[in-house]
C-alpha cells in the first residue's frame, strides 16, 4: 500500500512525499512485464506470442521499470490530487528519492494551484491612469509634426489598452508558483537556443550581438513569464467577477468567418479553447473602454 503526506509551500505549491511499498510495487512490475511481453516482437514468432522463456531475455529489466514507473506515478497523482482535492494547473515535477529492490519507493512530488488573485479597485486606477495620460499628452490643433501628429483610432485604442493593462498589473496581487514560471522559462530557453542554432550562432555570440550577459537574458525572460502569467490570472478573475462570458451565438459568429470546411469543423471539435480565446478579448475590450 502507498502512502503521503501534504505540505504547502510557499506561492500556491504543494509538495507531496510518497511512499509505496515494496510488495506494491512488485505487482506493478509483474502488470507491466505482462503488458509488455504481449506487445513484444521476437524473431520467428507473432506479436505476442514468443515463449515466456524467450521472450524474456529480450525484454531488458529497466524497459520494465520504466513503464512501471510511469503507470505507478500516474496512478499515484490521479489519486493524491482527488483525495486531497487539489486543482493543479501544470505538469507536476517528480524526484525518484528511493528505488531499490525488495525495499520500499519513496517519491517527492510538487504540483502548483491556480492562484488567489486580489484585484483591488482596478476600475479607478485604470480611470486615473487614463485621465493622467490625457493630461500629460494633450494634442493641440496646427502643431502636427512627423513626431507629433494626431494619434489614430486604432493606436488610441491600443494605447488604452496599455493603459488599462499596467493601471490593472499594479494594483492587482498574485502570486505564481515557481514550478510554473521555471517549467515555461525551460520551454522558452530551450527555444531560443534551438533558434540561435538555426541562425548558425553560437548562445556566447547572439549574447555579444545583443550586448547583454547569460544572466541578464535569463532575468529578462523571467521577469517577461512572471508578468505574462500574472496578467493572464488577473484577467480571468476579471471575467468571473465581471461576469463576462461566452455564449453560442459569439462562437457561430467566429465560425462562420472560417470559410474553409475543414478548418471550420477543426476549430468547432475545439470550441473550448476559442471559447477561452474569445472571452479573453472581450475582457480586453471590457478593460480598455473604462
Amino acid at each position: 500500500m502507498s502512502k503521503h503526506s501534504l505540505k504547502k509551500l510557499p506561492r500556491n505549491t504543494f509538495q507531496v512525499d510518497v511512499k509505496v511499498s515494496w510488495d506494491e510495487v512488485k505487482e506493478e512490475y509483474r502488470k507491466s512485464s505482462l503488458t509488455l511481453l504481449n506487445e513484444l516482437t521476437v524473431e520467428g514468432y507473432r506479436k505476442g506470442k514468443a515463449p515466456k522463456q524467450i521472450a524474456e531475455k529480450h525484454l531488458p529489466k529497466k524497459r520494465i521499470y520504466d513503464h512501471l514507473i510511469k503507470n505507478l506515478l500516474q496512478k499515484l497523482y490521479e489519486d493524491i490530487i482527488k483525495q486531497e482535492n487539489l486543482k493543479p494547473v501544470v505538469s507536476p515535477k517528480v524526484d525518484l528519492v528511493k528505488a531499490k529492490e525488495n525495499e520500499d519507493w519513496e517519491f517527492s512530488i510538487l504540483l502548483a494551484e491556480k492562484p488567489e488573485v486580489v484585484l483591488g479597485d482596478y476600475k479607478k486606477n485604470i480611470k486615473e491612469a487614463k485621465e493622467k495620460n490625457k493630461k500629460a499628452d494633450i494634442w493641440v490643433p496646427g502643431k502636427d509634426t512627423e513626431k507629433e501628429k494626431k494619434p489614430s483610432e486604432g493606436e488610441n485604442h491600443q494605447a488604452n489598452l496599455n493603459i488599462a493593462l499596467s493601471a490593472v498589473l499594479s494594483t492587482s496581487k498574485v502570486e505564481i508558483s515557481d514550478l510554473i514560471l521555471e517549467e515555461e522559462f525551460n520551454h522558452r530557453l530551450a527555444r531560443l537556443l534551438d533558434d540561435v542554432q538555426k541562425l548558425g550562432l553560437t548562445i556566447e555570440s547572439y549574447l555579444k550581438s545583443k550586448g547583454i550577459t547569460i544572466d541578464q537574458m535569463k532575468e529578462k525572460i523571467k521577469k517577461e513569464i512572471e508578468e505574462t502569467y500574472k496578467l493572464e490570472f488577473i484577467l480571468s478573475e476579471v471575467a468571473e467577477k465581471e461576469d463576462i462570458t461566452v455564449d453560442q451565438k459569439d462562437l457561430d459568429a467566429l465560425f462562420s468567418n472560417i470559410k474553409n470546411e475543414a478548418e471550420r469543423k477543426a476549430a468547432q471539435e475545439n470550441a473550448y479553447l476559442y471559447a477561452t480565446i474569445l472571452r479573453k478579448q472581450k475582457t480586453l475590450e471590457f478593460l480598455s473602454n473604462l
